[in-house]
C-alpha cells in the first residue's frame, strides 16, 4: 500500500449503515476507498485531497442520543476541480440537492472569490457543500 498524506484535520462521521453510506460517498460523489477496517465497519474516503473517516454506530464517540438528520449545524466544505461535471452526475443519478448550485462572491482579505456550490444531504443527513472557484478580483 502506498503512503497516504493525512490531512491534519479529517472528520469522522457516524453513520448508521456503512454500506450504503459507502455506495453513496464511492458511487455517486466519486470518493475513494484509501483503506478499510471491516471488523470495525470504518472506512476512510477521499476525493481530490479531501478525506472524511466513516464509521457505523458504535456508541464510542457518542455523546448524545443521534437522529437523524445526524450533523446539525455543520457542513464540509469540499472542494472540486470540476463542480459542473458533478452536479451533472448527481442530477443524471436522480440525487436531489438540498441546495441548487449558484455562485456566491467571498471576501478574503483583498481579494475576492468567486465560487460555484451546491449542497446535497448524506444518507444519513450529513451536509456536504461541494464547490470550485471559478473567479478571482483584486479589491482596491
Amino acid at each position: 500500500m502506498s503512503e497516504i498524506n493525512f490531512s491534519p484535520l479529517i472528520p469522522e462521521l457516524t453513520v448508521t449503515n456503512l454500506s450504503r453510506t459507502l455506495s453513496f460517498y464511492t458511487s455517486a460523489l466519486e470518493f475513494q476507498i484509501l483503506y478499510e477496517r471491516p471488523e470495525h465497519k470504518f472506512a476512510f474516503l477521499e476525493r481530490e485531497r479531501s478525506q472524511i473517516m466513516l464509521e457505523e454506530r458504535n456508541e464510542n464517540w457518542e455523546v448524545a442520543e443521534l437522529e437523524v438528520p445526524f450533523g446539525r449545524g455543520i457542513n464540509f466544505q469540499i472542494e472540486v476541480s470540476d463542480i459542473y461535471k458533478l452536479e451533472q452526475r448527481l442530477k443524471d443519478l436522480n440525487i436531489k440537492l438540498w441546495k441548487e448550485a449558484y455562485d456566491v462572491w467571498y471576501k478574503i482579505r483583498q481579494t475576492e472569490i468567486c465560487v460555484r456550490e451546491f449542497l446535497i444531504q448524506d444518507p444519513d443527513g450529513y451536509l456536504l457543500r461541494f464547490q470550485q472557484e471559478i473567479a478571482t478580483r483584486v479589491l482596491s
